[in-house]
């Protein structure tokens, strides 16, 4: 199979994350009637797609072409993703307008992302200085998650949350500064 402008991949991977993207959609928006209403107005499964698109030419040197696709998708959807952030399939971002991910930030599969959350850095650092959000969480709407740190599997980020600091797993944390609230 050939190459597509999705990634180095062949067609068969993009429609499997493709899948993953509805299926994720599905599972998490108890609004969501089918997959093709889903494909075809949600704003975070767009932007998904324009991610990779751009994530793509990232990877393969051509870095403007990469930035104005990924500055394109994010006129349309509302939503910020860079080109050389590393989102898995399966993630859901809903009612995307204001989420933005930065260039280091890591995002595993299962993960849930509400309006207006930011996954960033805390100023001009360099190397690794976006979060990494594993398996299985989910960002409360408005959250900011700042720094390069981990983001524990099945964490909870509460709405509002200002996260400075490692969040372990199956915590649920809230504030500012966010704190532990709970430990599953």
């Amino acid at each position: 199979m050939a190459e597509t402008a999705f990634g180095s991949i062949q067609y068969g991977m993009f429609f499997r994350k493709l899948r993953a993207d509805l299926d994720a959609a599905m599972r998490n928006d108890p609004a969501a009637r089918n997959r093709l209403e889903v494909l075809l107005l949600y704003p975070g499964v767009r932007a998904l797609i324009g991610h990779r698109r751009a994530a793509f030419f990232w990877r393969h040197g051509m870095k403007f072409l990469a930035r104005l696709l990924s500055q394109r998708t994010a006129r349309r959807t509302g939503i910020e993703i860079h080109p050389a952030a590393k989102i898995a399939p399966g993630v859901f971002i809903d009612h995307g307008a204001g989420v933005v991910i930065g260039e280091t930030a890591e995002v595993e599969t299962d993960v849930v992302i509400y309006q207006g959350v930011t996954l960033g850095g805390t100023g001009k650092e360099t190397g690794k200085r976006h979060p990494t959000v594993k398996r299985g969480a989910i960002l409360s709407c408005g959250a900011k998650v700042l720094g390069g740190f981990t983001v524990g599997e099945g964490a909870k980020i509460g709405a509002g949350a200002v996260v400075l600091e490692e969040v372990p797993p199956y915590a649920t944390v809230v504030g500012i500064p966010a704190r532990v609230v709970k430990i599953r």
